[in-house]
């Protein structure tokens, strides 16, 4: 049985101040809950919040790492920095990374390979934007971008992976894709991991929606068969509304 997975991504927000405040109030907030939950933070706050819900249940994620050990890569950051610090997760491949800052299937292909040696396991995104949709290629791209990001991965890894299905036209647009078209996506994504693999290692996956979650459609969207959790972004910024989420 999948475990559900609920994670914030911040994005750019928060000071070390803030993200103070906001731990000392969801910790308030927080109860025992059988919903993994994680909180996905600038580099800057990770040490701070990893060191804040020690103890708690509460996990804490990257948003990017870089593919290289060590180098002459000025402003990045190695998976074992990030493992120095305590963190459990990082995203890997979301559309902002790829639409502003050069992220390919292939960067995010070496991301993975790299965190998978180590003990921090990946969040993967996928997702179309609009008018991919609106010309009838989302199954293609989300196929292209789990065939070129999980190759040369094996099922063991695999079974460690966490794939966020957000569709760009839903990221911080206030747009939500239905329950139905995320539950399908998230279906055909279950079904291309079988192809790839085998149907035991893609059951074990967990699969969440990302785009536009929020405490107004999170139960509707958590009650769908193949959605295992959601990748929440400006919800996650206030604890209430993130907590409010976690009870779907």
């Amino acid at each position: 049985m999948r475990v559900p997975f609920i994670a914030g991504n911040w994005k750019m927000f928060k000071t070390q101040a803030e993200a103070a405040a906001f731990a000392e109030e969801f910790k308030t907030l927080y109860k025992g809950t059988d919903v993994q939950t994680a909180v996905c933070a600038p580099f800057t706050d990770l040490k701070l919040l990893v060191d804040a819900f020690r103890g708690t249940g509460i996990m804490v994620g990257a948003q990017n790492v870089h593919f290289a050990e060590n180098g002459a890569y000025t402003g990045e950051i190695s998976v074992s920095m990030l493992e120095e610090i305590g963190v459990d997760f990082c995203i890997v491949g979301h559309s902002e990374r790829r639409q502003y800052f050069g992220e390919t299937d292939e960067t995010v292909n070496l991301k993975l390979k790299k965190l998978f040696e180590g003990s921090i396991r990946p969040i993967l995104c996928v997702g179309e934007s609009l008018e991919e949709r609106d010309a009838g290629q989302a199954s293609a791209i989300v196929s292209r971008q789990l065939a070129s990001g999980l190759d040369g991965i094996g099922a063991d890894d695999i079974r460690r992976l966490v794939i966020a299905y957000e569709p760009v036209w839903a990221i911080g647009t206030g747009r939500t894709a239905t329950p139905e078209q995320a539950e399908e996506m998230c279906a055909f994504i279950r079904n291309t991991l079988i192809e790839m693999y085998d149907e035991d290692t893609a059951d074990e996956v967990i699969i969440q929606y990302g785009g536009s979650v929020k405490p107004a459609n999170a139960t509707e969207i958590m009650n769908m068969d193949e959605i295992d959790g959601a990748l929440v972004g400006g919800a996650s910024l206030k604890a209430a509304d993130f907590m409010e989420i976690i009870d779907f």
